[in-house]
C-alpha cells in the first residue's frame, strides 16, 4: 500500500513539473514532431534492408512498385537503395535536430520559471522559515537539486519520448510483419515492468538522500567560507577540513549506490530482453513457414534494434527519479506559505505613535514565551530605550514592530492602527532600521546606500545621506568613490564605515520611525564622536526605539525601558533609573565601575 502510495505521489509530481511545460506547447509539439520523425526511421531501416536482401536474391523489389515513377525515370534499385538510406538519414538528421534543440528549450524556459518561482516564494517566506532551514540547504536547492530537474525535463524527456516512440514503432514493424512471433517477445515484458518498477523506488530513495548530503557538503562549505577569519583565528582548520572530507564522503557513498543501482539495473535489462530476442530467434529458424528470407531479415533486424532503445529507457529511469525527489524538494520551497500580508491599511507616512498593548511572544517549538506584558507608548519624536542583560528579549521586541516575526499576545498599533491591518509594505515603508550586524552587498557604495526601494534616489540625495553619517570621510579616499565596490557583505571595509553606510540609508529611507539595535557597537572611539551629532539629527522629530548595551549612548531617551526575561521590569528616564538604585542602577554600576568617564558621553 506504501509502494502504491509513493508511486501515485512520484507519479504527481511529475506531472505537476511537467504542467510548468504548457506555456510552451508550441515548442513542445514541434520537438514531438522530431523526435516521432527520429523513431519512424528506425523501421525504416529494417525495412530498407529486407529491400537490399531481396535485390540481392535477384527478387522484385517491392519499393520499386512503390515508387514506379522513378524506375520508369531509368533509376536502377542499385542507385535507389543506397539513395534511400542517405534520405532516411538526413530525415533522421532533421528529426533529431528539431526533438533535441526544441526539448532543451522547453526545458531551459521550464527550469527558469521553476527556479524564478522558487527564489520570489524564498525572498517572501516569514522568518520563521530561515530560522528552520540552514542556508546549505536551500542554496543546494536552487543549484544543484534545479540541475537534477533539468535533467529529468530535459535528457529524461527527450530519451522517453525519442526511444519509446522508437519501442512502440518498431513493435508495430513486428506485428505488421508477424503478430505471432511477436507475441512471443512481447511475453518478457511483464518481468522488465517489475525490474522497472524496483529499480524506480530505489533510485528515487537514493536520490533524495544524496541531495540532502549535497545540502550538508554546501552548509559546511558556506559556513567555513563565511566565517573563515573565526576558523583562522581559532585554528579551526583540520576540525572544519575533517566536517568538509565527512559531508563530501557521504555524499560519495550515495553517489556510489545510485551509480550501483544503474549499473546492476541495466545489464538485467538487457540480459531479460536479450532472452527473449533469442525466443524469437529461435522461433524464426523453427516455423520460418511461406515467409521469405527477405521478410524474415527485415523483422530480424527490427527486433535486434529493439534492445538499444529498451536499455536506455531503462538509464532515463534514474534521471527521472532523481528528477522527482528534487522536484518534491523544490515544490515544498513553492507551496510554503509566505508572510502573511492579509492588512489593506496604507499610510503614505504615518504621525509615528507606536504602542505596545499587552504584547507578547513565543517562538516556535519553544517551551516559555520570549516576551510577556509588554505595555508602553511611544508618541511622535520621542525615543524609548531598550537596555537589560543579552537575551532579556530587547531585539525581539524591536522584531515585532516591522513584524519580522508576529506577535502572539496583545496588539501593536502604529498611530491607532493595529500592525495586521497595514498592508505588510506600506508597514515597513514607514520604519528604518539600523542593526549591529550590517548586510551589505557586493555591489558599489552607491547602490549599497540606495538599497531596494531607494534605488532610484538621485545621486546627490545619496551623497547628502553619506554626508549625515559622516561616510564621505572615507568615501572621498576609494579609488572610484561612490562607485566602488565595497566587496562580499562589505568585505573591504572595516566594521564603522560598514556601520556608517548602514546608518546612510537608514538616512536616505526617511522613515518617521527608526529602529537602532546597537548602531554605535561597530564604532571606534573616533568614529563614534562623530556618529553621535549624526545619529542626534537622524532621530530629532523621529519616533525611534534604541536598542542598547552600552548605556552612555542612551542617557538622553525621552524613557528607557529596563527589560529582563521577557519583561519590562523598569522604566524612567536616566535620572530617575539612576535615583531608585534598583534594576538600571546596578547595570549602569556594572557596566561603568572599571571605565574612565570620558567615554560617557550622552547622544
Amino acid at each position: 500500500m506504501s509502494e502504491q502510495k509513493s508511486a501515485a505521489g512520484s507519479l504527481q509530481i511529475y506531472f505537476r513539473l511537467l504542467s510548468y511545460v504548457k506555456p510552451y506547447t508550441g515548442y513542445f509539439a514541434l520537438s514531438l514532431l522530431g523526435l516521432a520523425i527520429f523513431a519512424l526511421t528506425q523501421p525504416a531501416f529494417a525495412k530498407l534492408l529486407e529491400y537490399f536482401v531481396q535485390a540481392l536474391e535477384g527478387e522484385e523489389v517491392a519499393l520499386q512498385q512503390s515508387l514506379s515513377w522513378l524506375t520508369d525515370s531509368g533509376v536502377s534499385t542499385q542507385w535507389l537503395i543506397p539513395s534511400m538510406m542517405v534520405m532516411i538519414a538526413i530525415v533522421r538528421g532533421v528529426g533529431s535536430y528539431l526533438g533535441n534543440y526544441y526539448i532543451s528549450v522547453v526545458a531551459n524556459k521550464v527550469i527558469h520559471d521553476l527556479r524564478s518561482q522558487m527564489f520570489d516564494r524564498m525572498v517572501n517566506l516569514p522568518n520563521t522559515f530561515f530560522d528552520n532551514n540552514n542556508s546549505g540547504h536551500l542554496i543546494a536547492r536552487i543549484t544543484y537539486n534545479v540541475t537534477q530537474v533539468t535533467s529529468a525535463a530535459t535528457d529524461a524527456i527527450r530519451i522517453a519520448v525519442r526511444e519509446g516512440l522508437t519501442v512502440v514503432f518498431l513493435l508495430g514493424f513486428l506485428f505488421y510483419t508477424d503478430w505471432r512471433l511477436t507475441l512471443i517477445f512481447i511475453a518478457a515484458l511483464p518481468i522488465i515492468a517489475l525490474v522497472v518498477s524496483y529499480a524506480s523506488e530505489r533510485f528515487r530513495r537514493i536520490s533524495r538522500s544524496m541531495q540532502n548530503s549535497m545540502g550538508d557538503l554546501t552548509h559546511v562549505t558556506s559556513e567555513t567560507i563565511n566565517g573563515y577569519r573565526e576558523v583562522r583565528g581559532f585554528g579551526g582548520e583540520r576540525y572544519e577540513s575533517d566536517r568538509f572530507h565527512g559531508a563530501s564522503a557521504v555524499n560519495t557513498r550515495q553517489n556510489l549506490k545510485l551509480a550501483r543501482a544503474g549499473a546492476v539495473h541495466a545489464p538485467v535489462l538487457q540480459l531479460i530482453v536479450s532472452i527473449a530476442l533469442a525466443a524469437l530467434l529461435f522461433m524464426v529458424l523453427f516455423i520460418k513457414g511461406d515467409s521469405t528470407t527477405a521478410t524474415l531479415v527485415g523483422y530480424v533486424t527490427a527486433a535486434a534494434l529493439l534492445p538499444k532503445p529498451i536499455r536506455q529507457l531503462s538509464e532515463v529511469n534514474a534521471n527521472i527519479q532523481k528528477g522527482i525527489a528534487a522536484a518534491e524538494s523544490i515544490f515544498e520551497i513553492v507551496d510554503e506559505l509566505p508572510e502573511a500580508n492579509h492588512g489593506q491599511y496604507t499610510s503614505e507616512r504615518v504621525q509615528g505613535r507606536v504602542e505596545f498593548r499587552q504584547v507578547g511572544f513565543t517562538y516556535e517549538n519553544a517551551s516559555s514565551p520570549a516576551l510577556d506584558d509588554i505595555n508602553f507608548t511611544i508618541e511622535p519624536g520621542q525615543t524609548y530605550a531598550l537596555v537589560g542583560r543579552s537575551g532579556s528579549g530587547k531585539s525581539t521586541l524591536a522584531s515585532l514592530l516591522p513584524r519580522f516575526y508576529n506577535h502572539t499576545g496583545g496588539d501593536i498599533l502604529i498611530d491607532g492602527v493595529s500592525i495586521h491591518d497595514y498592508e505588510l509594505r506600506n508597514l515597513r515603508s514607514h520604519i528604518a532600521l539600523v542593526s549591529q550586524n550590517i548586510t551589505l552587498f557586493n555591489n558599489t557604495v552607491a547602490n549599497n546606500i540606495a538599497y531596494g526601494v531607494l534605488q532610484n534616489s538621485a545621486e546627490e540625495d545619496i551623497r547628502l545621506a553619506a554626508e549625515a553619517a559622516h561616510a564621505t570621510e572615507f568615501i572621498k579616499d576609494m579609488p572610484e568613490g561612490m562607485h566602488t565596490l565595497v566587496g562580499e557583505d562589505g568585505v573591504l571595509l572595516s566594521g564603522g564605515q560598514r556601520q556608517r553606510l548602514a546608518i546612510a540609508r537608514a538616512v536616505l529611507k526617511d522613515a518617521p520611525i527608526l529602529i537602532l539595535d546597537e548602531a554605535t557597537s561597530a564604532l571606534d572611539t573616533e568614529s563614534e564622536r562623530h556618529i553621535q551629532a549624526a545619529l542626534d539629527a537622524i532621530m530629532h522629530g523621529r519616533t525611534t526605539l534604541v536598542i542598547a548595551h552600552r548605556l552612555s549612548t542612551v542617557e538622553s531617551a525621552d524613557c528607557i525601558l529596563v527589560m529582563d526575561h521577557g519583561r519590562i521590569v523598569e522604566r524612567g528616564t536616566h535620572g530617575e533609573l539612576l535615583a531608585k538604585g534598583k534594576h538600571y542602577a546596578k547595570l549602569h554600576k556594572m557596566q561603568f565601575q572599571d571605565e574612565p568617564a570620558e567615554i560617557v558621553r550622552p547622544i
